[in-house]
């Protein structure tokens, strides 16, 4: 093969890498793709440059300064391939040093082939052998210095430093004795190729040493990522869950305030019909039979009804017409209930023993005469709502209130989060309104 033939081989190679590298450039945007690109070109623009004979002075200043230019952006190339700053910092302190030497170097250069009057080959030898030895005293020091770094990443950089080292210092042994631009011959002995191929070997090493800290890197990302997103989750969950105790907290305490003003009513009605007992014994003892088995059926119902905080409207007028019998047992003709209850709101709610409550309110309030009656109606309009209503007769002498029974109704219905029944006195009336709530929106709460 001649030197020809390998030369296609050769910039078909460093064109693949090179091509690749810059892809990985637009993909990833990070700075060291863009000093890869740049230590790349630097060198094939040495490796590559032939005198033509049309501009000789300037063949010769690229070949003198070009690998130095690769070698001045291979310091800070490393440094981002590697972190030397931080892990090596005895060789990243001899970087400015070197950067130095390069620019004084390529300055001492630009005079010889540009701006002496006379070409001084002697010269311009001379000081590209000697920074070339010291560049190869130095590779070798960073060398040693990079054997100190134990990770893959530094490995392949290590390896590629090493191929270039060995491909130039071959190169330059050959020199001696034939000339460096002297491409006659079998490839393998002319100078320039073991430089090739020590660049090609060192940015193969380069390239698989990016790529595998790329994929480290991504890793890395995709674990803490992996990590960010199952603490959220975990956050999230234990908020939710946070949530719901909340929720169950507050269901168990507004469940508890409903029992408990329940509870309230019990003690007050046992406490009445007790009353209405005593006196009936002496008055009537049959009646009194007859009226402490009736209390026995409405206290059951009383006692079932502090199990749940709501019941349907049909349960509870089922109950008023006992609690009503209840009455008349006492008063006889003196109370008349009318309900005119519309069958679609049967299966409407409201809580229980509201209507006790009510009818309770009216009978303890207003006088209850055979010859003067009091009426109390219970009905539904088409809004939906429960009117109880008892005429205004109210007694001579003076009742003790502690305003349990319509204050008990107004608490149930604001902790169910039910808008407020209405209370007024109209025409000789007294009303009280009741939202009745549809049981599809209690299965939605």
């Amino acid at each position: 093969m001649t030197f020809h033939s390998w030369g296609f081989v050769f910039a078909g190679m460093v064109t693949a890498i090179l091509l690749l590298n810059i892809i990985q450039w637009i993909t990833y945007r990070t700075r060291i793709y863009g000093l890869y690109t740049l230590y790349m070109l630097a060198w094939l623009l040495r490796v590559q440059t032939f005198d033509n004979g049309v501009f000789p002075q300037l063949h010769l200043f690229i070949r003198a300064t070009a690998s130095m230019i690769a070698f001045y952006i291979y310091f800070d190339f490393g440094d981002a391939f590697l972190n030397i700053r931080q892990r090596l910092p005895a060789l990243y302190k001899l970087f400015p040093i070197a950067r130095a030497v390069i620019i004084l170097y390529v300055l001492i250069q630009l005079i010889i082939c540009f701006v002496l009057p006379q070409w001084h080959p002697q010269w311009y030898e001379a000081a590209f052998s000697l920074i070339r030895a010291l560049l190869a005293i130095g590779g070798f020091y960073a060398v040693y210095q990079l054997l100190k770094l134990k990770d893959v990443v530094a490995r392949y950089f290590l390896a590629g430093t090493l191929f270039m080292q060995i491909g130039s210092l071959i190169s330059q042994g050959l020199t001696f004795g034939h000339p460096a631009d002297d491409i006659s011959g079998p490839f393998w002995t002319i100078s320039l190729v073991y430089l090739q191929v020590g660049l090609i070997l060192e940015l193969i090493c380069f390239s698989l040493g990016m790529n595998y800290g790329q994929r480290q890197l991504a890793v890395r990302h995709a674990l803490v990522e992996q990590e960010f997103t199952r603490a959220r989750e975990q956050h999230h969950r234990e908020q939710l869950e946070a949530e719901l105790s909340l929720q169950r907290l507050e269901q168990e305490k507004a469940l508890m305030r409903i029992q408990a003003l329940q509870g309230q009513v019990n003690p007050h009605f046992l406490f009445n019909s007790l009353n209405v007992l005593d006196t009936l014994i002496e008055e009537d003892p049959d009646r009194a039979r007859v009226f402490l088995e009736e209390m026995s059926t409405v206290y059951r119902y009383l006692l079932r009804a502090n199990e749940q905080p709501l019941t349907d409207l049909a349960t509870e007028l089922s109950f008023i017409q006992s609690y009503y019998h209840l009455l008349r047992t006492r008063h006889g003709h003196g109370i008349q209930l009318m309900t005119t209850i519309s069958e679609r709101y049967q299966t409407y709610q409201l809580p229980p023993l509201t209507l006790q409550l009510l009818v309770e309110n009216a009978v303890k309030h207003n006088s209850a005469l055979p010859d003067h009656p009091l009426f109390i109606d219970i009905s539904t309009d088409e809004k939906g709502r429960l009117l109880v209503s008892n005429t205004i007769q109210r007694k001579t002498s003076r009742v003790v209130s502690n305003g349990v029974g319509l204050s008990n109704i107004l608490s149930k219905y604001q902790m169910l989060g039910q808008p407020a029944p209405v209370i007024q006195e109209a025409d000789g009336k007294f009303w009280v309104v009741l939202p009745l709530i549809q049981p599809s929106a209690i299965e939605r709460a």
